[in-house]
């Protein structure tokens, strides 16, 4: 059985959780954020809790019914803090700079890397970190990996862009004979 299943989602009085069908729309602001069940969970709304049940002891049904719980306490967790990641760039010459939602990427190629940031994210540059910020878990990972996939990191230098958390495993480089 799924402890995080069982678990209810709690949300503030100033988010906003319909249901039409099996999707679930959460609302605060200027924010919506849509969540579709596709049927396979049943769920239900009472004041500021939103809790799930599955339909069967099916195993599909079981691991849906922890996977849309986890999906909707990350949205709702989405609208009251937001989420944040930072890319660190490191690299002679390796630069970034926000121009409006564009970010401009110069890493050792021959030409700039314009990625134009989704609308409901925001990002920073100072120095060399880039600091992304998004209500959205899995649109701010996406892009996060995206910019990441520009120059992924070596392991003879370290140059190349990476998480700031990430540990990138060093090689030694070549040795001469003696």
């Amino acid at each position: 059985m799924s402890r995080i299943g069982k678990l209810p989602v709690e949300f503030t009085a100033d988010i906003n959780v319909s249901s039409n069908g099996n999707v679930i729309t959460f609302a605060k602001g200027k924010h919506s954020v849509d969540l579709d069940t596709k049927g396979n969970v049943a769920f239900t709304i009472e004041g500021n809790t939103l809790t799930f049940a599955n339909l069967s002891d099916a195993k599909t049904h079981r691991a849906f019914w922890g996977t849309y719980r986890a999906l909707a306490a990350n949205i709702v967790t989405g609208l009251i803090t937001g989420y944040t990641k930072q890319l660190e760039i490191n690299g002679v010459g390796y630069r970034a700079a926000v121009n409006g939602n564009v970010l401009n990427l110069q890493l050792g190629y021959s030409h700039d890397i314009n990625y134009e940031l989704p609308e409901s994210m925001e990002a920073v540059v100072e120095k060399n970190v880039i600091t992304i910020k998004s209500h959205d878990k899995q649109a701010l990972g996406q892009a996060a990996a995206k910019i990441r996939s520009f120059r992924p990191p070596e392991p003879y230098k370290g140059k190349g862009v990476k998480y700031m958390e990430e540990h990138i495993a060093r090689k030694a480089g070549k040795t001469s004979k003696k």
